[in-house]
């Protein structure tokens, strides 16, 4: 019995071999292999000495990722939170943001890692939550005021509009 199974699972290795190489006969044939980007072009690093972590390099500078020391991170997003801030909702998220940053940002002052020294400091969560709710009321009272008068907001109200200069 087990001479066929085998026999079998070559079988099909065989028919998988060969739709594989059908798909590519008709895909060259459509032309979706013609102008590809780096062909006619040597193989990048090829040659070279193996770095066993040329995927990560790849993925870093393909998704221009950006690592930073955790000081310049925290200083960064200090520099950032504001903004980051402002984009939500309700004062729960933006306690539990504030809470968070300053959480790592905690732990980093207890932690030692390379890099430059920590200036970063918590934020005051009570103070942070206000000045959020001032830049909303900011915000909400610059939306509500009327861009164009109200005579003119209306097509109804553009027909008693009276012309420059004429009576």
């Amino acid at each position: 019995m087990p001479a066929s199974g085998s026999a079998a699972a070559r079988a099909r290795i065989e028919q998988q071999q060969t739709w594989v190489d059908l798909q590519i006969r008709q895909a060259m044939e459509r032309g979706e292999f013609e102008n590809l980007p780096g062909a006619g072009k040597p193989i990048e690093g090829l040659g070279e000495h193996h770095d066993p972590d040329w995927w990560l390099k790849k993925l870093v500078e393909r998704e221009r990722i950006t690592v930073l020391p955790p000081s310049i991170a925290l200083r960064k997003e200090d520099a950032e939170l504001d903004d980051a801030l402002d984009k939500l909702f309700s004062e729960g998220e933006v306690r539990r943001h504030v809470e968070d940053f300053n959480a790592r940002v905690v732990r980093a002052r207890y932690s030692l890692h390379p890099g430059p020294p920590l200036i970063t400091m918590p934020r005051d969560v009570e103070a942070t939550v206000a000045a959020w709710r001032e830049r909303r009321e900011a915000r909400r009272s610059r939306r509500t005021e009327p861009a164009v008068p109200p005579r003119e907001r209306h097509w109804w109200n553009l027909r008693r509009r009276r012309p420059e200069g004429g009576s």
